[in-house]
C-alpha cells in the first residue's frame, strides 16, 4: 500500500511539474493569443460532438445520445460565445472616478474533478475557464467515464498544439484513483468539483480553494392560467433531457388545483405518462428502496423504468410524472431519471411553501423555475426561496446553465452559495480563476465627508 502511494504521489508530482512549466510559458500569452486557445477548445468538442456523445453514452451507461450530441454542440457554442472578447489578460478595467485599475493575473495551476453524468462539456468548459486566465489545468475524470473524457482532452490538446501552445496546458489523471483525486485537489492552487456531494464536501476540506456545486431538485412553479399549452411541454422536455440525469433538470411540477386535471391531459400529450395514483407507491418503492435513490435506475430511459415497476407506458414516453402523496412523500427528492413529481396548490404563497419543503430535503442554494407572467408572483418565489437561480418562462435544463436567451453565465458548474455548502451562488465562469491586482490611485480631489454628513 505504500508503495501504491509512493507510485501516486510521483505520478501526481509529475503532472504539476509539467503545469508549472505551462504556466510559466503561458504568461506573456496576449489577449489574442489565450482567446484563440479557448476558441480552439470550443471547436474540439463542437467539431466531434456525434463521436463524443456516443463515446460517452456507451462508457458511462446512461443518458440519451441525441441529447448528448446537441448538449456537446451548443455548450461549445454558447461557452465560447460568452467568452469571445471578455478582458481576462493584463488591464482589463480603468475607472478614471473611483482611480481603480484592475489587472488580471492566473490563479495558478487549475484542479478540476469531473461527473459521470456530464462528463465531455464539463472537461471542456472546464479547461476554457482555466486557459482564458492563462491556467494550465489537470482533469480528474470519474472512473466510469475516464475513456470519453481522455480523449476529450486529446482532441483539445491537439487543436492546441496545431496553434503551437505549450505542452501540458490540458492534463488528465488516467489511473483509477479516489486518493489520487484528494491529492490532487490537495495540490493544485485552485480545484473545481463538478458532480456528487461527498467529492464536494471533501475537496472542500483539502486546504486550498475550492469552487464546488450542490445538489440540483429543480422545482417548477406554473402560475395560476399560465398557458398550459407553452409551459408543460418545456417542462416535460427539460425532465426528459439526457434521462434526467443534469442537475438543472426539472424535478417537481407545483399546479394550481383548478388548472390541475387539463395539465395532466397535456402531461400526456406532451410526451409523458400520468401514473395513476394506485402505482405511485410501486414507483416510489422502486426508485428509492429503504428511501434511497435507486442508483441502477440513473439515467436510464422512462420505458425501462415502467417496466422494471410493471406499468405499461406507450414506447414514445420519455418521462413518467407521478402525483405526490402530500407534501413529505419521498418523491419529492432529487431524482436522477426521467420522473417528475406533481403537485397540486391553492393559493400561489402555498406552491412556494411546498417548493421550499422539497428544497429542504435537498437542492437549497439551486434553482427553481417559475412560469408566470405576474413579475410579483416571480419575485414573491425568488424573495422566499434559497436558491442561486430562478429560471423564468424557458425549460431550466437547458437555460440554468446559461443560454443565447438569458443572461446567466454558460457553464457546467453551478454553485449553490453558503445554503449549498458551496463558495459561490452563480454560475462558474472565468472570473472565478482570475486573480485580480488594484492599483489605487491617490485622489486628492475627492471630497472628505464632514462627520454631520457621515452620521446623519
Amino acid at each position: 500500500m505504500a508503495a501504491d502511494m509512493e507510485m501516486l504521489k510521483d505520478y501526481l508530482e509529475d503532472k504539476l511539474v509539467k503545469a508549472r512549466t505551462a504556466l510559466t510559458a503561458l504568461e506573456p500569452y496576449t489577449q489574442e493569443q489565450v482567446d484563440a486557445l479557448v476558441k480552439a477548445c470550443a471547436k474540439a468538442v463542437f467539431d466531434h460532438a456525434e463521436e463524443l456523445a456516443g463515446d460517452a453514452v456507451e462508457e458511462t451507461r446512461m443518458g440519451v445520445y441525441e441529447d448528448k450530441v446537441a448538449k456537446n454542440r451548443s455548450k461549445a457554442r454558447v461557452i465560447w460565445w460568452s467568452l469571445k472578447g471578455k478582458k481576462s489578460v493584463g488591464i482589463i478595467d480603468v475607472d478614471e472616478a473611483s482611480g481603480i485599475t484592475k489587472v488580471a493575473k492566473p490563479v495558478g495551476v487549475v484542479g478540476a474533478i469531473t461527473p459521470t453524468t456530464n462528463p465531455i462539456v464539463t472537461c471542456m468548459s472546464n479547461s476554457m475557464f482555466a486557459l482564458k486566465c492563462r491556467n494550465p489545468i489537470i482533469i480528474a475524470p470519474h472512473p466510469r467515464a475516464m475513456g470519453c473524457c481522455i480523449k476529450t482532452v486529446e482532441y483539445m490538446n491537439a487543436n492546441l498544439k496545431a496553434l503551437g501552445a505549450p505542452d501540458h496546458c490540458i492534463q488528465i489523471l488516467d489511473i483509477k484513483s479516489l486518493d489520487l483525486t484528494k491529492m490532487l485537489a490537495a495540490s493544485v492552487d485552485v480545484i473545481i468539483a463538478t458532480g456528487g456531494m461527498d467529492m464536494v464536501r471533501s475537496v472542500y476540506s483539502s486546504g486550498k480553494p475550492a469552487l464546488g456545486v450542490g445538489a440540483g431538485n429543480v422545482q417548477v412553479l406554473v402560475d395560476q392560467g399560465y398557458d398550459l399549452e407553452t409551459a408543460i411541454p418545456q417542462i416535460i422536455t427539460g425532465r426528459g433531457f439526457d434521462n434526467g440525469i443534469i442537475c438543472t433538470g426539472e424535478q417537481a411540477i407545483h399546479l394550481y388545483r383548478g388548472d390541475y386535471d387539463r395539465a395532466l391531459e397535456v402531461i400526456n400529450r406532451s410526451g409523458a405518462y400520468v401514473v395513476p395514483r394506485e402505482k405511485t407507491g410501486i414507483v416510489r418503492d422502486f426508485l428509492f428502496p429503504n428511501g434511497v435513490m435507486n442508483r441502477d435506475m440513473v439515467g436510464q430511459d422512462a420505458v425501462l423504468i415502467a417496466e422494471k415497476c410493471g406499468i405499461s407506458v406507450p414506447d414514445r414516453t420519455r418521462v413518467l410524472a407521478v402525483q405526490a402523496d402530500g407534501i413529505d412523500d419521498t418523491l419529492g427528492m432529487e431524482k436522477m431519471f426521467p420522473v417528475i413529481t406533481l403537485y397540486a396548490y391553492d393559493t400561489w404563497e402555498e406552491a412556494v411553501e411546498q417548493a421550499k419543503n422539497n428544497l429542504n430535503k435537498i437542492g437549497k442554494g439551486h434553482s427553481i423555475a417559475v412560469h408566470s407572467t405576474n413579475r410579483k408572483k416571480i419575485e414573491y418565489a425568488a424573495l422566499k426561496t434559497e436558491v442561486s437561480r430562478i429560471v423564468c418562462n424557458q425549460t431550466c435544463a437547458t437555460g440554468g446553465g446559461g443560454s443565447f436567451q438569458n443572461g446567466l453565465n454558460p457553464t457546467n458548474t453551478l454553485g449553490c452559495g453558503s445554503w449549498g455548502n458551496n463558495s459561490i451562488s452563480e454560475n462558474l465562469t472565468y472570473y472565478h480563476l482570475m486573480n485580480i491586482s488594484r492599483i489605487a490611485q491617490y485622489m486628492p480631489d475627492h471630497a472628505t465627508p464632514s462627520d454631520e454628513e457621515i452620521w446623519a
